[in-house]
């Protein structure tokens, strides 16, 4: 049986979205997109017939790339700074969990 829609909609990562409504909806090309992917910025799910679908995370992503490359910013300077600024965060993310984790008693 398949995902409840509840559920599919409430997902960040699930992938909604074709790549015309990704690009219509970022104000972007579908050959921008396509460029995420090369970049190793993005990594659409690939449907049966292997078009590609993004999720709102993805999208997400997409649209910070966006902002940075129309300020001027190379687009791979752009993907390298937003991988690494999501690194550090889920590394800040995961020190906060071990240093506010369970307190163990003496």
């Amino acid at each position: 049986m398949g995902q409840n829609p509840d559920d599919m909609f409430g997902d960040e990562d699930y992938p909604a979205y074709t790549i015309g409504q990704a690009a219509e909806m970022l104000g972007a090309s579908q050959d921008f997109l396509r460029r995420l992917d090369e970049a190793n910025l993005i990594d659409p799910h690939r449907s049966a017939g292997g078009h590609r679908r993004y999720s709102r995370y993805q999208l997400r992503l997409a649209a910070r790339a966006r902002e940075m490359v129309d300020r001027g910013t190379a687009l791979e300077a752009a993907c390298r700074i937003i991988i690494l600024e999501d690194q550090l965060e889920e590394a800040l993310r995961q020190n906060e969990k071990q240093q506010h984790g369970p307190q163990q008693a003496d």
